[in-house]
């Protein structure tokens, strides 16, 4: 069955699924500790693994489906993440919990680059709208995965929920066997040079960094956020958590907007607007000091953070359209480290000086990425891209 429609779905799926990788760790953490009887040293070199497992799949993907095409790559890596959950259900030793616990990451890497890669392919027309719609399935995967653990616990060992959801992820990769997907772009064998060459091209470093501070911002939102309402607000565990689910679904809900928008909004319009409303959601919460306010600024953050990946990506793909697979890995591997280093930044932050800095982090952040679009917009508008 070949029909764009039906490639559009499983790249939905494989973002969902995404989400759910993404959000599996914080999820089964606390249960995990416990059956695993796990110090702090021991839980956070698992929650290292998750990341590192992302960033690998993010290297491979690109070369991949640029020489050999989509199917493959998406049915393995999506057992890949059906075996690593399996994993986490039934092991009783702490090194295959690792070993689980990085092949989900490494599928989940695959999976993130390559759906976003494929939704570019197809969507020629509106790429930046395509991959806004995609990113609604990151939310509805980060979303539901805490949903079904907390709803199903009262009457499921989490164990066999884990297990029931791995078998779910199954489905999804016999989804892909019975569609065809687009056909390579380098069938007739990856051209190296220009590949090698993507790590050296200015343009595409320069949009990478602006996705390196925009991944670095929304892994700070989603790691320090509920410390810093129950520190510096007052809020409850509960309440904290609540108010992240706030900026996840003005993040989710606005993307789905913007896949209709940006059929009709310039690409820089709707980046130079998003770091608008940032900058009015970061400074409100860096002046809140009860839980309304923070909540406001929380869900300006979400609303503000949508646009730029689905743009900045889409960008690359019409930039980049030839080798599209290889330029995305190029894009989200920096990002990856955006993610990991700011993350650290405010670890540290944190520790010597207190959380209340880390919407200060976050703002300072953004200025940088807003340096980095201006610069980025005078190189595509004048054409010192090509």
């Amino acid at each position: 069955m070949y029909s764009r429609r039906l490639q559009f779905a499983a790249a939905c799926a494989g973002m969902s699924l995404f989400g759910i990788v993404m959000i599996s760790l914080g999820s089964l953490l606390p249960a995990l500790t416990l059956r695993f009887e796990l110090n702090q040293v021991a839980a956070g070199s698992l929650a290292s693994l998750l990341p590192f497992g992302i960033l690998a799949g993010s290297i491979v993907f690109g070369p991949v489906v640029d020489r050999y095409g989509y199917k493959t790559l998406l049915i393995v890596c999506t057992a890949l993440v059906f075996l690593g959950l399996e994993g986490i259900a039934v092991t009783q030793a702490f090194v295959f919990l690792q070993v689980s616990i990085f092949v989900i990451g490494f599928g989940g890497g695959v999976l993130n680059g390559a759906t976003n890669a494929l939704v570019a392919d197809i969507s020629a027309e509106g790429r930046g709208a395509g991959l806004s719609f995609l990113g609604v399935f990151f939310g509805i995967g980060a979303l539901g995965m805490p949903a079904v653990l907390g709803l199903l616990s009262r009457i499921l060992s989490q164990e066999t929920i884990i297990a029931a959801i791995g078998v779910i992820v199954l489905l999804v990769a016999v989804f892909f066997m019975v569609i065809r997907f687009p056909a390579p772009k380098q069938a007739q064998g990856f051209p190296l040079v220009r590949g090698v060459s993507l790590i050296k091209d200015a343009t595409l470093i320069l949009f990478g960094f602006i996705l390196f501070f925009e991944s670095g911002m929304e892994g700070m939102m989603n790691n320090w956020t509920t410390t810093f309402l129950e520190k510096e607000v007052g809020a409850t565990t509960e309440s904290a958590l609540f108010a992240l689910s706030w900026f996840v679904a003005g993040l989710t809900v606005t993307r789905l907007a913007l896949s209709k928008l940006l059929k009709y909004v310039s690409m820089w319009t709707a980046l130079f607007v998003s770091v608008g409303v940032i900058l009015a959601g970061g400074a409100i919460l860096l002046l809140s000091t009860g839980y309304a306010a923070a909540l406001a600024g929380l869900l300006l953050l979400g609303i503000g953070f949508a646009a730029v990946f689905p743009v900045v990506l889409g960008t690359i793909g019409d930039i980049y359209a030839g080798i599209s697979g290889t330029a995305f890995s190029v894009a989200l591997v920096i990002s990856l480290f955006g993610n990991m280093m700011l993350n650290y930044v405010v670890g540290i932050v944190a520790q010597f000086y207190g959380i209340r800095y880390f919407p200060a982090i976050v703002l300072t952040s953004l200025c940088i990425m807003l340096l980095l679009m201006l610069k980025a917009k005078k190189k595509v508008v004048t054409g010192q891209h090509q």
